[in-house]
């Protein structure tokens, strides 16, 4: 789930396109359930109802948000059970989103994995149009990106779940996590709630640093033409989506490359109980399949084109934001600025795990 799923699809998705869209069980199954349901009625369905304009992308927020809770902080995160209950709640939260407000509308803007992978998707060449595929610039989908509300906090929580993730491996967060976690146990946590409480804290303080980042330079670009800070930050969000694709990418690559050959025998042996349906449940994981040197050129080359990617959107929208070029020119050193700071974020937070 964590390494096929969560982490896989997501550069399948900068690559191909929205193949989530294509295989999302939750669509399909409501989709077969609306057209068995219009053939079998004797009168019209329900026209879904509208879905609100403050709702915005703030549904697939909370779930992103309860995603990567569950994968970093949860002490459940690792058993099938509790796993599964949570799939099967999240499955009815999702067919209750689509019979409210249509099946399209839901995973456009409520679904969490289905917005979350269709971001990264407008980093795609490749687009469909109807049933054509057609080959399109990259990132030339991103400059059409509506920032409805929530699309900041979306992004904020895809790039600070994977800070955190990279800063729990590291020193400085194995020094500072027993202090919080003594204090949540001298409040009466126990000693497995109390460690939930503790990754708690550092996941919203990891989530709250890349915002209050981003803020900073939104400060510094609308001192140079004043403009309405929400408007602003709204504007540039986009620019965001290369770089929690180039952390994904950093960050992950090799528990894909390695644990990603585990797939093999544990589809071969899904139960566990000596079953060898494919033939290889005594395949083992190549750990030489790619050298260390090899992980951290990709590493660090997915930072610096993610960033890159990032300043040529921000580039690009200054252009038809400020009046004169000179203009745009001088915002783009606050955005520079933020670039920075977040290849640096990113590339100590690889180094020091």
């Amino acid at each position: 789930m964590y390494v096929l799923f969560w982490v896989g699809l997501a550069p399948l998705s900068a690559l191909l396109g929205d193949v989530f869209r294509a295989f999302n069980p939750w669509r399909g199954v409501a989709r077969a359930a609306a057209w068995t349901a219009g053939r079998v009625s004797l009168t019209p369905l329900p026209s879904p109802i509208a879905y609100p304009d403050w709702l915005g992308r703030w549904p697939a927020v909370v779930g992103l948000l309860g995603f990567a809770w569950l994968e970093l902080a949860s002490s459940d995160s690792t058993s099938p059970q509790f796993i599964a209950i949570l799939a099967l709640v999240y499955a009815a939260l999702q067919f209750v989103g689509m019979g409210l407000f249509g099946i399209d509308r839901w995973s456009d803007r409520g679904d969490a994995f289905g917005v979350y992978f269709n971001l990264f998707a407008c980093v795609s060449p490749l687009q469909r149009r109807g049933r054509d595929l057609v080959l399109v610039r990259p990132l030339s989908r991103l400059t059409g990106l509506l920032s409805v509300p929530g699309t900041l906090a979306l992004l904020f929580v895809m790039i600070g779940s994977t800070s955190f993730d990279g800063a729990s491996a590291g020193s400085i967060w194995a020094s500072v996590a027993p202090g919080i976690q003594d204090a949540m146990q001298a409040l009466g946590l126990g000693q497995a709630a109390a460690l939930e409480a503790a990754s708690t804290v550092g996941l919203a303080i990891s989530i709250l640093l890349i915002a209050g980042v981003y803020r900073i330079g939104i400060s510094g670009m609308r001192s140079i033409a004043r403009q309405d800070t929400t408007q602003l930050a709204g504007r540039f969000a986009h620019t965001l989506v290369p770089i929690a694709l180039a952390y994904v990418v950093a960050h992950y690559f090799s528990l894909l490359v390695f644990q990603g050959q585990a797939a093999g025998y544990l589809f071969s042996d899904p139960l566990g109980n000596g079953s060898d349906f494919l033939g290889l449940a005594s395949s083992t994981i190549d750990y030489g399949l790619v050298s260390a040197n090899g992980v951290w050129y990709v590493q660090v080359a997915a930072l610096v084109i993610g960033h890159v990617a990032g300043l040529t959107l921000a580039h690009d929208r200054s252009l038809t934001t400020y009046s004169t070029p000179r203009l745009a020119t001088q915002s783009q050193y606050w955005m520079l600025t933020v670039m920075i700071g977040y290849t640096s974020l990113g590339l100590w937070l690889l180094s020091s795990a």
